[in-house]
This record gives structure tokens, C-alpha cells and sequence, in this order.
């Protein structure tokens, strides 16, 4: 058995190639929709592959959810006045991100349901103290995802698309911190898994082959 919540069972499917979770009631068993974590780092166009994927599903008519869980966190800390705009959020206090966190996984947990939900975040924020991981075991153990996804592509085109997007205000960093912060990435979502028995899977949104990536997405999603 694949470690869960108290009184759940999760069971694999070849059939869907997908874990069921399935919790135990007096009146039998419901089966819970999918939690589909997709993070990536700032300016990799996470955000995009998702839209697409979600656009084919839909089509095909399998519904699902999307939370963005950065702005869970910043309506939250908005509404404290400790900040105004998102990009100031990678430099609270690390006790305040914890905080945060702890509510937007309460909140987006108590939403799901039995629905088929993607999780719109972030594997790791880069802090002025250092990596901060975004799904932390207190989120984890709210969440608990069926599947964690990695949108990556190569650094320059990461950059390239940084310089090309005057709507966001980031830290200026080169190609090689940007690799460093996909490295990390890869090692922590091991340990996410390791953690919830969820799968790992990476998909790549290459300049000009968006679509390969969005076909690679709602594979993972169906």
C-alpha cells in the first residue's frame, strides 16, 4: 500500500495508468478525483502548458480543476497588507511562508474534493536565504498528489523568455542559476515522492514545440 491519508487506500490502475485513491465509508467507496501538482520555475511557461492541456481535456470532456497555489499564498498575505504584489512574496520571512503555506494547502485541500484538480506551483522559491521548498511535508501532507509534474526547458530559452515578459518583476539571474534552481528541483520532487508515493514525470516546453509539451501533459492528465 502506498502511504496516503489516515483511512484512504490508493491502488494503482495499468488500465488508466493512474493511483485511484479510494476512502472507505458506511455507505462504500468513493473514489476521489486526481491531484496533479505541475510546478516549474519562473518564466519556464508552466502556466501556458497548462491552459493548452486543459483546453484538450475539455474537449475530449474530462473536467478538471485548476488552483494556482501562489495565489492562495498572496491573496492571504494581501489581505494581512504584507505585501501588493506577487513577486514581493519570495521575500517574506520564512516563518510567514510557512504560515501561508499551511493555509493555502487547508484551503486548496478542502476544495478538491472528488475532483480532478491541478495544482498550479512552484518545487522551490529562491530566496535571498535560499532555496525554500514549495510543497514542504505540512503541505504534503494536505495535498497529498497522485502525480508531480516538472515543465523544464533549456535555461537560455528560460532567460530569453525573463527578458521578453515586462509584466513581472524578478531578480536578474543567468543561464547557470537557472539550471542550479531546475537541478534542485529535480532532487526535492524525489523527495516529495518518497514522501507520498506520488510519480515524477517531466515535461519539456521547448521554444516552438509547445504543443509536443501540452501532448505530453494530457497524457499524464487523462
Amino acid at each position: 500500500m502506498v502511504p496516503g491519508r489516515v483511512g484512504s487506500e490508493r491502488h494503482y490502475s495499468s488500465r488508466h495508468g493512474f493511483i485511484l485513491q479510494r476512502k472507505n465509508t458506511r455507505i462504500g467507496v468513493i473514489t476521489l478525483g486526481k491531484k496533479v501538482v505541475v510546478t516549474g520555475v519562473p518564466g519556464v511557461g508552466k502556466t501556458t502548458v497548462i491552459n493548452g492541456a486543459m483546453e484538450r481535456l475539455a474537449a475530449e470532456g474530462i473536467a478538471y480543476e485548476t488552483v494556482n497555489f501562489g495565489t492562495f499564498m498572496f491573496e492571504a498575505a494581501r489581505r494581512e497588507n504584507l505585501v501588493t504584489d506577487r513577486d514581493e512574496m519570495r521575500k517574506l520571512g520564512k516563518d510567514v511562508q510557512k504560515r501561508l503555506q499551511k493555509e493555502a494547502a487547508a484551503g486548496i485541500a478542502a476544495m478538491s474534493g472528488d475532483a480532478n484538480v491541478i495544482i498550479d506551483t512552484h518545487s522551490s522559491v529562491k530566496t535571498p536565504a535560499g532555496y525554500l521548498a514549495g510543497l514542504p511535508e505540512w503541505v504534503l501532507r494536505e495535498l497529498m498528489p497522485d502525480i508531480v509534474v516538472l515543465v523544464e526547458t533549456d535555461p537560455d530559452q528560460i532567460l530569453m523568455r525573463r527578458l521578453g515578459d515586462p509584466s513581472r518583476t524578478r531578480d536578474m539571474e543567468g543561464s547557470r542559476a537557472i539550471a542550479q534552481h531546475q537541478e534542485f528541483n529535480r532532487a526535492v520532487a524525489a523527495a516529495y515522492a518518497m514522501y507520498t508515493g506520488c510519480t515524477i514525470k517531466i515535461v519539456r516546453n521547448e521554444d516552438s514545440l509547445l504543443e509536443q509539451g501540452i501532448d505530453d501533459l494530457v497524457s499524464v492528465l487523462r
